[in-house]
């Protein structure tokens, strides 16, 4: 009873949402206006629509774009105009914009209107935690109804895989055309990333040829005593050791670059270890990832989609999940048997996948002494095969020019 009374103030607000939409309508669309969005406004410059908004700009000036934000102190280009993530200023610039891009889903009751053209990049391609209607009763009815008000105005979702293929219609309540080109953000992982990795270190201060692994741990849904939580004391991974292990086997001084989500960066600057304290490096409330991750020696994670995209870059990654049976009966399901198969050969998950065979090509750990041997017995060439096998498998689109042929796309809708 009391999701259905909620189910049902929220149909209400919608209808309100809609109305506002309806009236500004009166507006006419400007052709040359891109409106833009990230994690429902809790981003900033980042993710996909970054690299697509700095191509279109680079290609065509002329073109106009809003960006919504939950915090007007976010920084972006001068060319981009920043507006508050509000009902009405979303109904005002997404009425009158021609093209709209985001990551995510936009609120309940949102309307697009003829001749308007919706591009969504998702913020995640191929993945291990399921999504949407793979979750079962961990997806609930007011999630799928969100989802699908949003999917329903979507033009184009951009995906890299058969993967994506298989995992987006029930996934992300989607049935309409993609455009297979691979996640704008991946380009700056692609080729040569020396220039990239150099310029990270010279703005932290680090020495030119310091190494450094990227931990990035998944957001939880759960908690620990009524709070969210980083990480627990009892399970966390040993930072000392961890750079012990991987001076010793790749050689060099090694740092640790920590990207906690968002919505933890706060509880995480509170964290204090006096004896790593000049080794690690906050990356959390970074903007964009991507430009952080292409500046990385390694990088290591528990569920997080990202470890396939640090893989496309060929940098060496480790999964660290010391909760796999935990964490799969919390989600409902995983896109792999990482509960049930051995750790050194986990497949798909057939329930889902039942046309694709692949292997998971990450070294999967459950403790430090784990993560040690993995670390230790690390073989650059058997890595790199098995990631080439994985990638030819799901037919992976990653060529460095998706931004570029995405806003090809996006240029043809403006002009039409």
């Amino acid at each position: 009873m009391k999701e259905k009374n909620y189910i049902r103030y929220r149909k209400l607000k919608a209808l309100g949402n809609r109305l506002c939409f309806h009236i500004c309508r009166l507006f006419p669309i400007d052709n040359k206006l891109v409106s833009v969005c990230t994690f429902e406004g809790k981003g900033g410059f980042g993710c996909n629509p970054k690299y697509i908004v700095k191509e279109l700009h680079k290609q065509h000036p002329e073109i106009k774009f809003v960006w919504f934000v939950n915090d007007m102190n976010k920084k972006f280009p001068s060319y981009i105009g920043k507006v508050p993530n509000t009902l009405l200023s979303r109904a005002y610039w997404l009425s009158r914009s021609k093209v709209w891009i985001d990551n995510y889903r936009k609120p309940y009751g949102t309307c697009k209107r003829k001749g308007q053209y919706y591009l969504n990049t998702n913020h995640y391609t191929m993945a291990i935690k399921t999504v949407g209607l793979w979750r079962g009763e961990g997806f609930s009815k007011m999630a799928y109804l969100v989802s699908k008000n949003d999917s329903d105005m979507i033009d184009n979702l951009i995906i890299d895989s058969k993967f994506c293929e298989i995992m987006c219609p029930k996934g992300l309540i989607y049935n309409g055309p993609y455009l297979k080109t691979g996640a704008p953000r991946c380009d700056i992982l692609y080729g040569n990333r020396d220039r990239i990795k150099k310029e990270y270190r010279r703005r932290k201060g680090l020495p030119e040829d310091a190494r450094i692994i990227m931990y990035a741990p998944t957001f939880r849904e759960g908690a620990k005593n009524g709070k969210r939580y980083v990480y627990s004391k009892d399970d966390a991974i040993d930072f000392n050791r961890l750079l012990d292990n991987l001076e010793e086997k790749m050689g060099g001084d090694w740092y640790i670059c920590v990207r906690v989500h968002p919505q933890l960066a706060a509880q995480y600057e509170g964290f204090n270890n006096t004896k790593l304290e000049r080794r690690i490096i906050n990356e959390s409330r970074a903007d964009d990832m991507y430009v952080i991750l292409a500046s990385m020696d390694a990088y290591i994670t528990d569920y997080s989609s990202a470890c396939f995209e640090a893989g496309f870059a060929k940098i060496p990654t480790f999964i660290y999940a010391d909760d796999i049976k935990q964490y799969e009966n919390d989600r409902g399901a995983l896109f792999w048997n990482m509960a049930s198969d051995s750790l050194d050969h986990i497949g798909l998950n057939h329930k889902i996948f039942k046309e694709l065979e692949l292997e998971f090509p990450f070294s999967v750990v459950t403790s430090n002494d784990e993560l040690e041997k993995a670390i230790k017995t690390f073989n650059k060439k058997v890595y790199e095969d098995r990631l080439n096998k994985f990638f030819e498998s799901v037919d992976l689109e990653f060529n460095g020019k998706a931004s570029k042929r995405i806003s090809k796309v996006i240029v043809d809708k403006i002009n039409n």
